[in-house]
């Protein structure tokens, strides 16, 4: 599902759950009468609103922060590093993972990474000083005990992968879509 990203961040940034559900709802609507099975928000950051949105959605809804959970629970990690907007850091990727101890940058490195990513999202690109600030706020991250780093950002996929990192990665975003490329092969 996609939604107006300055319209998300606004309503992520005030913690207005009810209007983004609303938003979500508005559109699960219109794919439902289009004769979808069920509905995914791609965005990390969308999924601050997603408990209050399941309870409303006419459609299943692929829940990315479960799914990165089960993943994290068969990885059998504990001590896990996190980067992507400040509310996703803060919140310990929606305090919805209890199978380990979620790490966000401590300051200043939250507020230099949320701003690294958030130019990044909106450019579409990482540059190298964004990239420098990642690999900063990785190294102190793993220098903590972090047995693995998340990526919390949808966006971070420009920056990292899980085949050229040199630190084990927790790729939400790849997670999901695997989980929703199983849904769709059935």
């Amino acid at each position: 599902m996609h939604a107006d990203t300055p319209t998300l961040v606004g309503n992520l940034a005030r913690n207005d759950v009810a209007a983004q559900t609303a938003i979500y709802s508005r559109l699960t609507n219109r794919f439902a009468s289009a004769g979808a099975e069920c509905v995914c928000v791609t965005s990390i950051a969308g999924h601050f609103c997603i408990d209050a949105f399941k309870e409303v959605s006419l459609l299943p809804v692929v829940d990315m922060i479960a799914e990165v959970s089960r993943t994290i629970e068969a990885r059998r990690l504990k001590r896990i590093g996190i980067l992507g907007t400040r509310t996703v850091m803060e919140t310990r990727f929606y305090g919805r993972i209890s199978s380990a101890e979620i790490l966000p940058p401590s300051d200043p490195d939250l507020d230099d990474v949320h701003q690294a990513y958030v130019a990044m999202a909106t450019a579409g690109f990482v540059t190298e000083d964004q990239r420098a600030v990642f690999d900063a706020a990785i190294q102190r991250l793993l220098d903590q005990c972090a047995e693995a780093i998340m990526l919390g950002g949808t966006d971070l996929a420009l920056a990292y992968n899980e085949h050229t990192a040199p630190f084990p990665l927790v790729d939400c975003a790849g997670i999901h879509a695997d989980a929703i490329a199983r849904l769709a092969i059935g």
